[in-house]
């Protein structure tokens, strides 16, 4: 098998289905706010996110539901049970934040081609080891018990994670309703409909075609420190 750090994670996943008695991946389609697994559901199969981005929460015995991650372009997911070597079931709540593609294989031909090259465990855990990064940005993000600094918090991580440079800063290549907003960080969206209307008068961010550009992170992030 040829490296895999010299090839595309979306082509490692296409391989894993084209060896004899393998099933090719599934391209999976779901609509904004629609989930992907719950909870409790047989942990059956490991996704790739061609397009789009999802949104992995926690939800607790009082109904709350707390966001660990937000995932990009390229992610791979659902891959707990080959972390601690035993099928489990789906340990988070999984849901299109934005409308997104999907590519999913069954796990054993995900545990198949790990055995057989090692390369494609060092591609898994880097992949893992920087959403576990996001999920403490997201822990401390929503630690704070004011709105307005949940929210800048937010922003700053989504600059991180899915900012483009352009010539007025830095420009959060999602569409993003309000109403998505306060369901990743625990708020309603009057509240950061508000929020987001004081930090545009302030100048610190600006909407178009509901993409946010934040106009300077650093001065941002300094303001609610």
């Amino acid at each position: 098998m040829v490296a895999m750090q010299d090839k595309p994670l979306a082509a490692v996943f296409h391989q894993m289905g084209s060896g004899s008695g393998a099933f090719p991946p599934v391209v999976e389609n779901y609509e904004r706010g629609k989930t992907i697994f719950f909870p409790g559901d047989p942990a059956e199969r490991v996704y790739f996110l061609v397009k789009g981005a999802v949104k992995l929460s926690r939800v607790y015995e009082a109904g709350e539901e707390i966001t660990v991650a937000l995932l990009r372009e390229n992610s791979v997911f659902g891959v707990l049970s080959l972390i601690t070597g035993h099928r489990s079931d789906r340990f988070y709540h999984a849901v299109a934040f934005t409308p997104v593609e999907l590519l999913s294989v069954p796990i054993e031909q995900v545990e198949k081609a790990l055995k057989e090259d090692p390369d494609l465990s060092i591609l898994m855990l880097q992949g893992l080891s920087s959403r576990i990064l996001q999920t403490e940005m997201m822990i401390e993000t929503l630690a704070h018990r004011d709105m307005g600094s949940r929210l800048v918090s937010f922003l700053l991580i989504l600059c991180r994670d899915f900012g483009l440079p352009s010539s007025d800063g830095i420009t959060i290549d999602l569409k993003l309703s309000h109403q998505a907003i306060a369901e990743a960080i625990g708020s309603t969206r009057v509240t950061v409909t508000r929020l987001l209307g004081d930090l545009r008068q302030d100048e610190m961010i600006s909407i178009h075609k509901k993409k946010i550009t934040v106009h300077n992170p650093v001065a941002l992030s300094q303001q609610f420190t």
